[in-house]
């Protein structure tokens, strides 16, 4: 029996429809005001495309693009520095170069301190070079280690350079230049000059030469007593002029006397002077006159840009202040070095750049260094000698050198 009183539910083709939707008319803002953000109509949004940045760790599209005008990449911008990531360099020396392998490659520390100056000091060493550079090697005391110092400064750059470096004996008297390398040809710089015309080739002026260990080749002076020819300034010319096809640094082991004649050729072609002095009061002042010498008969511009070496002959300095030796030829050359006392170069003998202390390899690679920086400035000052374009020679700055030691 049915509830007359009940309330009964209306069909179900009698149930009314739910509202229609609506959307708000379309006003505008009032002017000055923001833009309300759009009423949510109450159904979810199908999702659009997705974003070109989608990537993890992409950055925004429009970073990517490339606006209107600007040149679009081309291939120089796939270079190794932007597109390879940056790695430390494997250390070279002391723990931890020993901990770096004993690990398997596996723990790297990076350079010490050490390693990244003596990197540094390589990189100033390969400095491009342009033709010939002549370094002339003078002292006018003997025993100073002049001609030691000519062969260690020249192996040093033989043996980090690519290119060929040659010693040259131009002593008038019998020079020991070649006593420092093992002899391998009995030929002289008078036998080089006599066979001139013949040279043609690399390999033809090779046979004249002794080459050492680090590739530092030297050319002997003539060791005859029977010969009284002095070496004279054309014969220094005229090899000198022959050498420089074939070698890219030329270093000359001069006499202890300015007065020969070949000395006037060495001076006139020399691009850097290096002067050699011991650490003792006469060795200073003997130094220091020749630079007085020098000023007076038209090379004080060679002296401005020549490089002082103090030269530990023995071990200590005594009571002499190399310190103030120093500071007295920093205020008339380019830069001062002190090379430290060596057991290896007190012998005399074969010079061989292993045997060397370890300060005193630093200190000779501060040396080359130092002498190296005069290699951009050589190649402007011979473009002007040839009668080029005048260069940006005068507006360049020595680079500066912790040379005083």
């Amino acid at each position: 029996m049915v509830d007359q009183n009940s309330e009964q539910s209306p069909p179900a083709w009698q149930v009314p429809a739910p509202p229609p939707l609506t959307s708000p008319p379309l006003t505008s803002p009032p002017q000055g005001a923001h833009a309300a953000p759009p009423q949510q109509s109450g159904f979810p949004t199908p999702p659009g495309p997705a974003p070109a940045h989608s990537y993890p760790g992409a950055e925004p599209a429009q970073q990517w693009g490339r606006h209107q005008g600007d040149p679009g990449p081309s291939v120089q911008d796939l270079t190794s520095a932007r597109l390879l990531r940056p790695t430390r360099r494997a250390p070279g020396s002391g723990w931890r170069r020993a901990l770096y392998v004993a690990s398997g490659h596996t723990v790297n520390l990076g350079e010490s301190a050490e390693d990244v100056t003596r990197r540094e000091l390589i990189a100033r060493i390969n400095q491009p070079l342009r033709g010939c550079y002549k370094i002339a090697m003078l002292s006018l005391k003997g025993g100073v280690g002049k001609t030691t110092t000519t062969v260690t400064l020249g192996s040093t750059f033989a043996a980090l350079r690519g290119d060929r470096v040659v010693a040259v004996d131009a002593n008038p008297d019998r020079g020991t230049l070649s006593q420092k390398i093992p002899l391998e040809t009995a030929a002289t710089v008078r036998h080089l000059l006599r066979d001139a015309h013949r040279i043609t080739r690399y390999s033809d002026v090779r046979a004249y030469t002794s080459q050492g260990p680090s590739r530092l080749e030297v050319l002997a002076s003539e060791s005859d007593p029977a010969v009284s020819e002095a070496f004279s300034e054309d014969d220094y010319r005229r090899t000198i002029d022959l050498l420089e096809l074939f070698y890219n640094v030329v270093l000359t082991d001069c006499g202890t006397g300015l007065m020969h004649s070949a000395m006037k050729g060495v001076l006139d072609q020399a691009d850097a002077l290096v002067l050699v002095s011991s650490g003792s009061i006469d060795g200073a002042r003997s130094a220091s006159a020749t630079l007085d010498w020098l000023d007076v008969h038209g090379y004080a511009a060679l002296v401005r840009r020549s490089v002082a070496v103090i030269n530990s002959v023995r071990p200590g300095s005594g009571k002499v202040d190399l310190a103030k030796v120093a500071e007295h030829f920093a205020a008339r050359c380019r830069a001062v070095h002190v090379l430290p006392f060596d057991e290896h170069l007190e012998e005399g003998a074969e010079v061989e750049l292993e045997r060397l202390s370890r300060g005193s390899r630093s200190a000779l690679l501060d040396l080359a260094a130092t002498v190296a920086d005069d290699f951009p400035r050589a190649s402007a000052r011979n473009s002007q000698r040839e009668g080029g374009t005048p260069t940006a020679e005068l507006h360049l700055p020595w680079i500066p050198s912790a040379s005083i030691m």
